[in-house]
């Protein structure tokens, strides 16, 4: 079933890259050809899911949907939530897509391939995805939700949930919790909102202009660790690039929150080069127990050129203090030919980082390619070998290493293979949920649940899926009032994990 799957496999990656760039503004984390392996809502494992018919020139949808959810369901959700009441960049026929594969779009990451396939091929697939999204509409994808209203046993634990907002008209990517118990949470299209603790939405002004485009836009939010006495908050973002508006690159800003104005804002940090591409920005923000402030920069969809390379700022986590200035005991503050910012280099989509309860050790999460998506311990002026040792595989089937594994090259924590497409994760702390404490729970886009990972210290002894099919979450956050919150799209709202005893 492999071999006969495996053609049209290739042939519906193509398309789904073709996808992205129609307007992957509206889509989710990972663009196709970054996006996470397979799962389907019909059948374990589709990748050795049987399927009785031969190949034929005129594909079932039964064949085409398996080959949709191992290929592109991690970008753009398993029901193809990302193409529903979106706007089309470059046009939504058959024809506008075939013409998108042909000619390409290479400052979006898509390539031309015209003279790979035929038109005759790529139209059954084409026109596969635009029937099955015709007549729905995000209205229609709630209702086909699971009920999860009721109580939620887990293996140590029952729960239930408390939806704080479904107002978010975007993608909320981010929460933090300020000292008096309200909740900010981006929007990665620009907007930063306040819930307070009467679950009122309210919107903060005074935003830097980010630039939205791809997996561009507004991304973490944190608060100082003094914010009580200080109010200051950081904003991590795409930035344009002032002097050449095809590029971008990853800024964090920080600014006063007075009410619902921040005010006083500066960039402390711009992660250079800029960079033309939409994709691989990162961005997660972590104060440590010391106040150095840790940002996570992605590669820019760049792997051959920035991460394993100390000359510049992309493909890595960098450590700063409060201020933006550089700490004296960087791991690289004496060398000459590495920017001194960086404390971990060899990181290819970092979009979570959190910290050890018990250790205090900071953690970080990245996706993989096809496959690999890593949970990294962090340590001073490691190298994490992206993308010399890697999990993963290309998006179309071929290695791009050999090597899992090198020596000075650090190995993951934990990898996922096929990869769950994480985003946002937090350790459990504080005593309201017992049976999950020190655990790691980490956000799934792909598969659009919530993945624990069981910890024994620094191993991981067990996992456990919650949450199935609640819809891609963005972030995982534990709150300061003891409470896990989490940030779901389709549809987009900021949920309560509320313990049961």
């Amino acid at each position: 079933m492999i071999n006969q799957i495996r053609p049209l496999a290739n042939l519906f990656f193509i398309i789904c890259l073709a996808l992205i760039v129609v307007n992957c503004s509206n889509s989710g984390n990972e663009p196709t050809l970054f996006s996470a392996d397979p799962v389907d809502e019909t059948v374990d494992d589709p990748i050795d899911a049987p399927i009785d018919e031969p190949l034929s020139e005129v594909p079932s949808d039964s064949l085409l949907k398996v080959i949709y959810v191992n290929n592109c369901s991690g970008c753009h959700g398993q029901r193809m939530e990302s193409f529903i009441e979106r706007d089309w960049k470059y046009g939504s026929s058959s024809e506008n897509i075939l013409n998108s594969i042909k000619v390409g779009y290479p400052e979006n990451g898509m390539p031309a391939y015209g003279a790979t396939f035929s038109e005759e091929e790529l139209a059954h697939l084409s026109d596969f995805i635009l029937t099955s999204i015709e007549g729905k509409t995000k209205a229609s994808l709630l209702d086909e939700n699971p009920d999860l209203s009721g109580l939620i046993t887990s293996d140590d634990l029952s729960f239930r949930l408390e939806t704080l907002t479904d107002e978010i008209s975007g993608i909320p990517w981010a929460i933090t919790q300020l000292s008096n118990g309200d909740l900010l949470v981006t929007d990665r299209g620009g907007k930063l909102y306040r819930i307070t603790t009467e679950n009122q939405l309210e919107t903060i002004a005074g935003i830097p202009s980010v630039q939205s485009s791809g997996q561009g836009g507004l991304l973490d939010v944190e608060i100082h660790p003094d914010f009580s006495n200080n109010q200051l908050i950081y904003l991590s973002y795409s930035q344009q690039n002032p002097q050449n508006a095809s590029q971008a690159t990853t800024a964090v800003a920080r600014g006063k929150l007075i009410g619902n104005d921040l005010t006083e804002v500066e960039d402390i940090f711009i992660a250079l080069p800029y960079h033309s591409t939409n994709r691989h920005y990162g961005s997660r923000l972590l104060f440590d127990n010391a106040g150095y402030l840790y940002v996570s920069v992605g590669d820019r969809g760049s792997r051959d050129n920035f991460p394993q390379a100390l000359n510049n700022q992309l493909g890595k986590v960098h450590r700063l203090n409060d201020d933006g200035s550089i700490p004296t005991d960087n791991p690289f503050v004496n060398d000459q030919n590495a920017e001194s910012s960086i404390y971990a280099y060899g990181i290819r989509n970092p979009q979570g980082l959190s910290l050890h309860p018990e250790t205090g050790d900071v953690w970080e999460g990245e996706h993989g390619p096809q496959g690999g998506d890593e949970i990294n311990m962090l340590n001073a002026g490691r190298n994490y070998g992206w993308p010399v040792i890697s999990y993963g595989i290309n998006y179309n089937g071929t290695p791009f290493t050999d090597l899992t594994e090198k020596e000075g090259m650090e190995q993951p924590v934990h990898y996922w293979v096929p990869s769950i497409a994480p985003c946002g994760m937090d350790f459990v702390s504080g005593d309201f949920y017992a049976g999950w404490k020190s655990d790691l729970m980490v956000s799934s886009l792909k598969f659009e649940y919530l993945h624990r990972l069981k910890m024994d210290g620094n191993l991981v002894i067990g996992q456990e899926e919650l949450l199935k099919g609640i819809g891609r979450i963005r972030d995982v956050h534990m709150g300061r009032d003891g409470y896990l919150y989490i940030a779901v799209e389709g549809p987009a709202r900021v949920i309560r994990l509320i313990p049961h005893y």
